[in-house]
């Protein structure tokens, strides 16, 4: 037998023992956690999807604002979503503070981002529609004091909502604009009962508000829709509001969230 083949199994033999002496090891890899709970308003059980920041330590006393995010769950918009935030808060980018995201996993979002409609096709289309009254009652009474009790957070309430989400989003803030400071509203879907949210008259804020309204190339309608309510926020003049809007004409309906929700974090919690 010659050197050469000697030499190429002893390569081999000494590859396979030391492949069998390493030890391979695996652990659960999170960036945060999941918690269940019995919503009495809704009257069914609920799902929140939670970040926290790396410094969020058990014995650490800091606070931190909060981001809500409506459609969150894990095969939704919570993961990449609490990626920009996470980014966006090194100290190196330093876009906005360090903050916990919940992600509102949806039970029945056409249910829970609608108010009721006289439309007869919205009606056919979406037969379980016109919960929203309940939903922001959730929000306000259960799912806020449930979070603020749970989790160390500071007065700063951030909200976010896109498609369906960005319609009740937008009647939040009409209707009960001190749920949130700051409105993050992309491509909403304000062609809802006859687009008839934006006929309305918004509630007054008792306190800052930052807005940023986002719409990609999605349409007359949709485009239309988002720059009206833009210009209706506009329109008031009031002298507390820091206002944004962001046309993305590169991207559509389905892919404008990610990168108008990363240019509302650089505007809305831009130092002064």
């Amino acid at each position: 037998m010659s050197y050469r083949v000697l030499y190429l199994i002893f390569c081999w033999l000494w590859c396979n023992m030391a492949f069998a002496q390493t030890t391979v090891r695996s652990e659960p890899f999170t960036i945060g956690e999941t918690i269940h709970f019995q919503s009495d308003i809704l009257g069914e059980a609920r799902t929140l999807n939670i970040y926290l920041p790396e410094s969020y330590h058990p014995d650490s006393v800091n606070t931190y604002p909060v981001i809500y995010l409506l459609d969150g769950s894990q095969d939704e918009d919570f993961i990449h979503i609490a990626g920009l935030v996470q980014f966006g808060s090194f100290s190196w980018i330093n876009m906005l503070p360090e903050s916990i995201v919940v992600g509102i996993a949806n039970v029945d979002r056409k249910r829970d981002f609608t108010f009721p409609t006289s439309i007869k096709q919205d009606q056919q289309d979406f037969p379980t529609s016109g919960g929203s009254a309940a939903f922001m009652n959730f929000l306000e009474e259960e799912l806020q004091p449930l979070v603020n009790g749970r989790y160390r957070t500071t007065d700063s309430q951030t909200l976010i909502g896109q498609s369906l989400g960005g319609l009740l989003a937008t009647e939040i803030l009409f209707k009960k604009p001190e749920l949130f400071d700051h409105y993050i509203i992309i491509s909403p879907s304000l062609w809802w009962d006859d687009e008839s949210l934006l006929q309305l008259a918004p509630a007054a804020f008792q306190s800052p508000k930052s807005i940023y309204v986002g719409v990609g190339k999605e349409g007359e309608i949709m485009e239309r829709d988002a720059r009206d309510l833009h210009q209706k926020l506009e329109a008031l003049q009031r002298k507390n509001v820091s206002l944004f809007f962001g046309f993305f004409e590169a991207l559509d309906h389905g892919d404008t969230l990610h990168l108008a929700v990363y240019e509302a974090f650089k505007k809305l919690f831009a130092e002064p």
